[in-house]
């Protein structure tokens, strides 16, 4: 780290805001990275890509893990020159400057806050299902305020709950993966071993990179880690370490489930391709066929867990990228007062926590509420990864503030990681590009604000 990062870092932690408790190792980061991401997140759209590659969904995995490595990797080398919470927001504005930091800030800050909403309606809508006399809406804001109450409790204390719920989503994925090698030995695949890898109906590789631009979203979540900078013990290289494992865990877990169930769909891609309609429950109906209901159970109640604890994760990460933002002062400064007792940034979760209950209650009340909150976010994630990825080439290869540059890790990994992000954003819906370019507008213009009172008060 450079003296220049090592001074505002000092002078950014310290003083009147206060000051975030390092008491988070390794396993902590990692627990918080995976439940954020969710080991069996593919379950949901494991039919719509089966559909779109093919039949190749497993390898449509392995190509989006190594797609988001990429991104990975610049988030492992600015974490180690910004070892501080607010994740992007610090990197951008350290690489590139006040305004583009703001902005990779307001635009993560789309995503932060509206994907936990999707995750606490998944856990509504996954309760309602098991539970039917009771509202989704009541479960959703049920999961909101149990897990804000975690979260205030202290990071230390959620990280412990949450290893609880991670380790149950693992015995139930593991049990997924026995059961299905069981069956495969036992009756054989419906599909051919390697189709998973090569398609059943023929391979088309257009069709794959359309599937990787789906699937990448499955891996949103693991930059939460990030946030996290200023509350580990050990310095910011466990932060990467963590960063990097977390995603190569997650592309193994991903590639596993789908590998299994493709090989055991009792219908092929073609026939989900014709029915759209059924891509939804493709995975618990292929359970259903090669199993038995009690799994499909098993695995429903896990899904509505872990998606509450997924939310938790990403209200953790929201409250402290707000945090980061009030003290760099690009929003209300009593967002970043961090409480005593608990160490954490109290109001600044306290406001993520009403945004996405508000967002999750409002889309569980409706009967299309979960396509409009999957229709805007995501957007915001990705054009900060753009904005990260050029972080990275601004500090070491244009203002070369490292005296350690590399081409290759510094600007041809970045180079080809904004490449791919930006073709991610293009071939996302157009509901979704509409919503991104209006919140990119309105930061815009808070931005052009800010400015304006920063000249008016040096005059």
């Amino acid at each position: 780290m450079s003296k220049d990062t090592a001074k505002d870092t000092a002078k950014d932690t310290g003083g009147e805001t206060g000051t975030l408790r390092r008491n988070l190792g390794f396993r902590d980061l990692v627990v918080y990275g995976l439940l954020f991401i969710a080991p069996m997140a593919p379950v949901g759209v494991f039919g719509t890509l089966d559909a779109k590659s093919h039949g190749a969904v497993a390898l449509v995995y392995l190509f989006a893990t190594v797609a988001m490595a990429f991104t990975a990797f610049s988030y492992a080398q600015m974490v180690r020159v910004v070892p501080q919470t607010g994740s992007v927001f610090a990197y951008a504005r350290k690489g590139l400057g006040e305004g583009p930091g703001f902005i990779a800030g307001w635009m993560a800050m789309l995503d932060y806050l509206l994907i936990p909403a999707v995750a606490y309606l998944f856990s509504g809508i996954a309760m309602n299902a098991l539970v039917p006399s009771v509202s989704r809406w009541v479960w959703t804001a049920l999961a909101v305020v149990v897990t804000t109450l975690l979260n205030l409790w202290g990071v230390r204390a959620a990280a412990r709950v949450g290893f609880a719920v991670l380790a149950m989503e693992i015995v139930v994925l593991l049990v997924f993966v026995v059961s299905a090698l069981v069956e495969i030995a036992q009756g054989g695949a419906t599909r051919g071993l390697m189709t998973p890898f090569t398609s059943d109906i023929g391979f088309s590789m257009s069709a794959v990179l359309g599937a990787v631009s789906v699937a990448v979203l499955s891996y949103l979540g693991f930059d939460a880690i990030a946030s996290f900078a200023e509350e580990v013990t050990g310095g910011s290289a466990k932060v990467a370490r963590a960063v990097l494992f977390c995603l190569v865990l997650a592309g193994v877990l991903f590639i596993a489930q789908t590998y299994l169930a493709a090989v055991l769909e009792p219908v092929s891609s073609a026939q989900l391709a014709a029915h759209p309609a059924a891509q939804g429950n493709a995975f618990y109906d292929t359970v259903d066929s090669a199993v038995g209901s009690w799994l499909h159970d098993l695995v429903a109640v896990s899904k509505a867990i872990g998606a509450a604890f997924a939310a938790l994760a990403g209200q953790a990460a929201a409250g402290r990228l707000l945090f980061a933002m009030a003290r760099g002062r690009r929003l209300p400064h009593v967002l970043s007062r961090v409480d005593g007792p608990s160490g954490v940034p109290r109001p600044a979760l306290l406001i993520a926590a009403v945004v996405t209950l508000v967002a999750a209650v409002w889309a569980a009340r409706r009967d299309d509420g979960l396509d409009h909150l999957v229709s805007v976010v995501n957007m915001g994630a990705l054009t900060a990864f753009v904005l990260l990825h050029a972080s990275v080439v601004g500090w070491f290869a244009v203002r070369k503030m490292e005296g350690h540059f590399s081409w290759w890790r510094h600007v041809l990994v970045p180079v080809v990681g904004a490449a791919i992000t930006i073709a991610v954003i293009v071939e996302a819906t157009g509901s979704a590009q509409v919503v991104g370019a209006i919140w990119l507008a309105i930061g815009l213009v808070v931005l052009a604000v800010q400015l304006r009172r920063h000249v008016s008060a040096d005059d």
